[in-house]
C-alpha cells in the first residue's frame, strides 16, 4: 500500500486547490499514467507529492504545501532568459525560488482561504520554497530530498538523451544530486526502480565520489 501523507487542515488544503489551478495554467504538457496528458507543472507538482508521502509521510502541512508549490509558475522565468552556464543557472534557480517563495505568499494570504492561515506559516512556506538552513533545517532537506527523487523518478532518463549531455556530465549531476541528498533520501533512492541505464551511471557516480 502506498504511504499517505495526513489530511490537511481546510485552510491548507484550499490552498492546495489554489496552487494547483495556477500549475494547471503551465502550456508545456507532460504525460501521466495512461499517457494521458497534463500541464507538466501539475503533473510535477504531484510526484513532488508522492515522493514527500514515501519520504516524510508525517509532514506537516507547511510542508506539504511548500513541496507542492516549489516550481511555482516556474515557466515565467525561462532557464534560456540566463546564460547557459553555471553561473547563469544558479542565478536563474535563485530568481525562480524568490518568485515563487512570494507569489505563494500572495497567494496563501488572499481572501478566498477561509479560515485564514496565519503569517508565520506564510512565512515558513516561503522559506522552505526558498530552501533556507538546508543544513539545519529537517524539513528544509526533506523537501531537497524529494526534489532530488522526482528528478530521478521522472526526468533522469530525458535528461540523459539531451544532445548535449555526455555520460561524464550525466555522472557529475548524478554525483551533486547525491551530495544534496540526506542518508534517508539516499536510501529511498537506492530502492527506486530506476532504468538499467541509471542504474549504471548512479554507480559511477558513487565510486567517484
Amino acid at each position: 500500500m502506498s504511504p499517505v501523507l495526513p489530511k490537511l487542515p481546510a485552510q491548507f488544503a484550499q490552498a492546495l486547490e489554489l496552487i494547483d489551478d495556477a500549475h494547471a495554467q503551465d502550456k508545456r504538457e507532460a504525460k501521466n499514467v495512461g499517457d494521458e496528458k497534463v500541464p507538466y507543472e501539475l503533473h510535477y507538482a504531484k510526484k513532488m507529492t508522492s515522493w514527500l508521502a514515501t519520504r516524510c509521510p508525517e509532514a506537516s502541512p507547511v510542508l506539504q504545501v511548500a513541496c507542492r508549490a516549489q516550481h511555482f509558475r516556474r515557466w515565467e522565468i525561462p532557464r534560456d532568459s540566463f546564460p547557459m552556464t553555471r553561473p547563469g543557472y544558479l542565478t536563474w534557480r535563485a530568481k525562480q525560488k524568490a518568485q515563487a517563495a512570494s507569489q505563494v505568499v500572495d497567494l496563501l494570504g488572499t481572501s478566498a482561504i477561509q479560515p485564514a492561515i496565519p503569517e508565520e506559516d506564510r512565512a515558513r512556506v516561503a522559506a522552505l520554497i526558498r530552501k533556507e538552513k538546508l543544513d539545519s533545517d529537517p524539513e528544509a532537506q526533506a523537501l531537497e530530498d524529494v526534489a532530488c527523487l522526482v528528478f530521478l523518478d521522472n526526468h533522469f532518463d530525458d535528461f540523459e538523451k539531451r544532445d548535449d549531455v555526455d555520460e561524464d556530465k550525466m555522472i557529475n549531476i548524478l554525483s551533486k544530486t547525491w551530495g544534496k541528498m540526506s542518508p534517508r533520501g539516499r536510501e529511498i533512492a537506492l530502492e527506486m526502480k530506476l532504468s538499467d541505464r541509471a542504474k549504471v551511471l548512479i554507480g559511477k557516480a558513487l565510486a567517484s565520489a
